[in-house]
């Protein structure tokens, strides 16, 4: 199936509509077919933009595979970032990746995880999984002063 959303996609981007805006309509229209599909809408982040008109153009030349690559992966993200800690409740454990925040990044999880600053636990994947409680926890933690030695 992301083939052919990448299909779908480069069409309408190939057609190039409008003056301006062209991408972005794109993109609705793909969230569009996702939400009626009862797929997760998906986000190309700024970063990610050489990657995807890399992708936009080997699909121009008939190559979807990158480019419904890159919305199989953004679908996944959008899973793990928004929709798996809303339907997990605060103390189940998942992916990190489904955590961040403004003040914490993968890394910085990853990095408390690995030094046991952040209750999380890594599977046999490699993978390092937390709860929204243990990363609540942590981030009380960081906040507290240490207490006075004498």
């Amino acid at each position: 199936m992301p083939e052919e959303l990448a299909r779908l996609h480069n069409g309408f981007e190939r057609i190039h509509p409008f003056l301006d805006g062209n991408g972005r309509t794109g993109r609705l229209v793909v969230n569009l077919v996702l939400v009626r599909l009862r797929y997760p809408p998906i986000i190309i982040l700024k970063r990610q933009r050489s990657s995807y008109l890399a992708a936009l153009r080997r699909a121009d030349d008939g190559d979807y595979g990158a480019l419904g690559e890159l919305i199989a992966r953004a679908m996944e993200d959008n899973l793990n970032r928004f929709i798996v800690p809303n339907i997990a409740g605060p103390a189940r454990l998942v992916p990190l990746a489904a955590l961040l925040d403004e003040e914490f990044s993968l890394a910085a999880l990853r990095q408390a995880a690995q030094r046991g600053r952040l209750k999380a636990v890594q599977g046999s994947d490699g993978i390092w999984r937390s709860s929204r409680k243990s990363v609540e926890a942590y981030r009380a933690s960081k906040h507290q002063r240490p207490a006075a030695r004498g």
